[in-house]
């Protein structure tokens, strides 16, 4: 199978856990796009569920596919979100964010009473920090708050290049206005600190490390599918 097919999997898996009548967030992303595509399915045919979109990309796709939509402010709690990952490390720690959404995707999740996060093997990782971690940031004082980055990110011993995320030339906006700087720093063996200092920089509006949020990670290979439960 190729990744794309392996996506449409483990979204099929997880679809399995979607009831009639849930309030369900919906994440961002190609996977999730592929279980928009398969609940679009399942909704033709009868199911009944309200779902709360994690990015108006996202939000397009579900208009289109006639999955019936509502806003947090409308449905301030959730039974369940399911939503990609790029990587899946450990105690089911997460990173997101390679699609632009991360903070409202983490709004959603926190919103919710579980959450299963689906993708392929592949993103699976013994410890996180391969991919770079997308960290939403205010446009005012950028430059300060990359300098405070990159000096927090020292003090627990990770160096590595900042770069600011791009899109047709210029920098990447996410749907909440932000901008997003994807920092290269290659591993992070404690994610809890360093989600801990950059929360404390005022000019970091959230980041891309998913701790404790995760209850069940649906993955899919060659040989089938593995579930990774959260010891939480």
């Amino acid at each position: 199978m190729d990744a794309a097919a392996l996506k449409t999997e483990a979204a099929r898996a997880a679809l399995a856990h979607v009831e009639d009548g849930m309030k369900l967030g919906i994440g961002t992303g190609s996977t999730a796009e592929a279980f928009v595509r398969l609940l679009a399915e399942k909704v033709a045919g009868g199911l009944a569920i309200i779902g709360v979109p994690t990015s108006e990309r996202t939000a397009a796709l579900c208009r289109e596919l006639g999955v019936r939509l509502a806003s947090l402010d409308e449905e301030p709690r959730l039974d369940l979100t399911i939503d990609g990952a790029d990587e899946v490390g450990p105690g089911l720690v997460l990173v997101k964010g390679g699609g632009g959404a991360l903070l409202r995707e983490k709004i959603v999740a926190a919103a919710s009473r579980r959450m299963i996060v689906i993708a392929d093997e592949s993103k699976k990782v013994e410890t996180v920090g391969r991919f770079p971690l997308p960290i939403e940031v205010n446009e005012f004082g950028l430059r300060a708050t990359i300098a405070a980055i990159e000096s927090a990110a020292g003090a627990l011993g990770l160096s590595g290049p900042l770069a600011i995320r791009q899109a047709g030339g210029k920098a990447f906006v996410t749907d909440g206005g932000h901008q997003i700087v994807d920092a290269s720093f290659g591993r992070i063996p404690d994610p809890r600190a360093l989600s801990s200092a950059l929360l404390s920089i005022p000019g970091v509006v959230e980041h891309g490390l998913f701790i404790d949020l995760a209850d069940l990670a649906i993955l899919a290979g060659p040989s089938g599918i593995t579930e990774l439960h959260s010891n939480r």
